[in-house]
């Protein structure tokens, strides 16, 4: 059997699309493995729901830390210790240091709440509405050190509808969310093995 790529999810809150992530790795054709989940806070609501998922999760708090490099370097070492090959960012509200994305050039991926290039950033929903657009939408893409600006994996749309709210356009953009980032990481994955020494 094909090892599976070991996989590591990033959270900060309640952790909806790494649960699509761990639930779509469940299946046995899955290219990726969920092997660890961790939070930059112990109050992340999506720590417990992975361990009811069965996947091994903790907190390494940034507050802990004297500052990104120190934060990050836990981050690196327990990824190292668990054989992380892939890292996905769910929700993961550090913006990352330029160092520690080259050091996963190529296996950091991320979920971004719009059509990228366009909207980079927070409040995309909102900013949707108030700009009058007509379609919006999720990009998976993997991370550069410039935010939002790695390249595109997998986009999906979703109309902007009239009476729309900021709730309402998110809830639809995140059922679409759930659908396209397993898609992109399984995709990375096996493409990543196809690389591996030997095929693996």
């Amino acid at each position: 059997m094909i090892p599976r790529v070991r996989t590591a999810v990033l959270i900060s809150g309640r952790g909806s699309n790494m649960s699509a992530l761990i639930e779509a790795a469940r299946s046995p054709d899955f290219s990726a493995e969920i092997v660890l989940v961790l939070s930059d806070g112990p109050a992340a609501a999506g720590l417990l729901l992975a361990r009811k998922l069965g996947v091994a999760a903790e907190a390494i708090d940034f507050r802990a830390y004297a500052g990104k490099p120190a934060f990050e370097a836990a981050l690196a070492a327990r990824l190292t210790a668990a054989s992380v090959e892939i890292v996905c960012l769910a929700g993961f509200m550090r913006v990352l240091s330029a160092p520690f994305v080259e050091r996963w050039r190529g296996r950091l991926l991320n979920i971004h709440p719009s059509l990228l290039p366009n909207l980079r950033g927070l409040n995309t929903h909102e900013r949707a509405l108030a700009q009058g657009l007509v379609e919006h939408g999720c990009t998976v893409h993997l991370v550069t050190a410039e935010l939002d600006a790695g390249p595109i994996l997998a986009r999906a749309r979703v109309p902007v509808l009239p009476g729309d709210d900021a709730r309402a356009l998110a809830a639809r953009v995140l059922k679409e969310e759930h659908r396209i980032y397993p898609q992109a990481l399984d995709a990375v994955a096996r493409s990543l093995r196809a690389a591996a020494p030997g095929g693996l």
